[in-house]
């Protein structure tokens, strides 16, 4: 798959254009491995601040782009607050009545900076500043592609924010618009390069909005759907040239397959969806997408915890803490990720189900206390997700216990504090999938 992105380092190693290997191409960036990223990143920071340089406000916002690809693969907070330092540089460069439209691209650069910083660390905060900045170059750009991207921003959000929700109508309605806007931005990418990648990148946010809302309504007509517009995208992406774009688009097809299957007990069909997304993990390499290649671990590891649970196979669950274990090797030094946070958390459920299903108490110590030695080098204070998913994992540990023991010697009143310390602190940080997941389950404890 990758390789006319090693043509590319040889052709360009010792008599390349001095200003980069793509030559301001975004489409081309998916080519590069990380390393060969942060060079053309430099390059296209030296190019902007060169005294010779024609539009430097330009060139800015072609390295703020390629700074943000850099932490969508990495995300390293320093190298996103760049990009988007970048960004601001490209719009005060442009003057906005004069260049509306250049205005607006950067704005709705800065925009997109701040989704990724949303995505990647859970601060609802971004989110509003990234809506604040679409509005802004919608204004000024109009029905340009300014206007588009900045609609297409727009949806995003509402996207995160259904994710959250249970309301069939209104994810319908966004779907459909969402396809609007993907139209607009395929007649604009005849002849803008950012259109076709922004069309790409809401294709994929449109098919994950329909497989979470099926998974969350028991739909299967849903998940039916995201696969149907999945399987397009794939015959329309050719994994040569866009290795990235393909193995996102065919993780979440392998995931959403996995999820049909479950839900309708198909346990062959889990089977062949944990080799798909086997088959996907062999094209995703760790130096040339670390961010991208942990997600495709979590993503085989939920695909074996739904076959340990159709199946109660205890060594399913066992590689899936194999998956999550390598996820966490990429993922372990950044702890403000909520990528992180997730895979601590479904980590621990596996240990806590492989317990249950082999009844193995002495298991259950083992989690436990491996999670005391972790809390122990931690701090509420310091890392307060970090300490919260801690909470959420021992509340799981126990119930577990009452689950193999059949006695509660007072472990229900324990999980259902730490439920609740742990709701507080991503309530307060703005982590909804993970104050969902938790209310649910304190809902669902103090029911019994």
């Amino acid at each position: 798959m990758f390789e006319f992105g090693r043509e590319l380092k040889r052709l360009f190693k010792s008599d390349g254009p001095v200003d980069g290997m793509t030559g301001g191409d975004a489409t081309l960036l998916e080519l590069l491995d990380l390393d060969m990223l942060r060079a053309e990143g430099r390059s296209a920071v030296i190019a902007a601040g060169r005294v010779s340089a024609k539009d430097p406000a330009k060139r800015y916002l072609e390295a703020a782009g390629v700074w943000r690809e850099i932490a969508r693969r990495t995300g390293d907070a320093a190298t996103l607050r760049k990009a988007a330092s970048l960004a601001e540089k490209s719009a005060t460069g442009f003057d906005r009545l004069a260049r509306p439209a250049l205005w607006a691209l950067a704005r709705c650069e800065q925009g997109r900076c701040a989704l990724l910083g949303a995505e990647l660390f859970g601060d609802e905060g971004l989110n509003a500043a990234a809506e604040f900045a679409f509005t802004e170059a919608r204004t000024a750009a109009g029905d340009g592609l300014g206007g588009v991207l900045a609609a297409a921003g727009h949806q995003v959000i509402e996207a995160r924010a259904l994710l959250a929700k249970g309301d069939l109508a209104a994810v319908l309605d966004l779907d459909h618009r969402m396809g609007l806007t993907i139209g607009r931005l395929r007649i604009l990418a005849r002849r803008q390069i950012a259109a076709r990648l922004a069309a790409a990148d809401l294709r994929l946010v449109r098919a994950d909005l329909l497989a979470a809302a099926g998974q969350r309504l028991k739909d299967p007509s849903l998940l039916r759907r995201s696969l149907a517009d999945l399987t397009r995208d794939l015959d329309n992406l050719d994994p040569a040239y866009e290795p990235l774009t393909w193995a996102r688009a065919a993780m979440l097809k392998g995931s959403t397959r996995a999820a049909l299957a479950e839900m309708e007990a198909e346990i062959g069909a889990i089977a062949e969806a944990i080799a798909e997304l086997a088959k996907v993990l062999e094209t995703v390499t760790n130096d040339h997408s670390p961010l991208d290649w942990a997600r495709g671990q979590q993503a085989l590891a939920c695909g074996l915890q739904m076959l340990g649970d159709a199946a109660d196979s205890d060594r399913a669950f066992d590689q899936a803490v194999g998956c999550y274990d390598r996820a966490l090797m990429v993922l372990s030094d950044q702890s403000s990720l909520s990528e992180r946070a997730h895979a601590t958390y479904h980590r621990a459920v596996c240990l806590a189900r492989r317990a249950e299903i082999a009844c193995d108490v002495a298991g259950l110590d083992e989690a436990e206390a491996a999670l005391r030695a972790e809390l122990a080098g931690s701090g509420a204070s310091r890392d307060p997700v970090g300490w919260a998913v801690r909470q959420l994992n021992f509340a799981r540990l126990y119930e577990a216990r009452v689950g193999v023991t059949g006695k509660d010697q007072g472990e229900r009143a324990a999980s259902a504090m730490a439920l609740s310390a742990a709701l507080d602190v991503f309530g307060e940080h703005g982590m909804r999938s993970l104050a969902d997941t938790t209310a649910r389950r304190l809902e669902r404890l103090t029911a019994h």
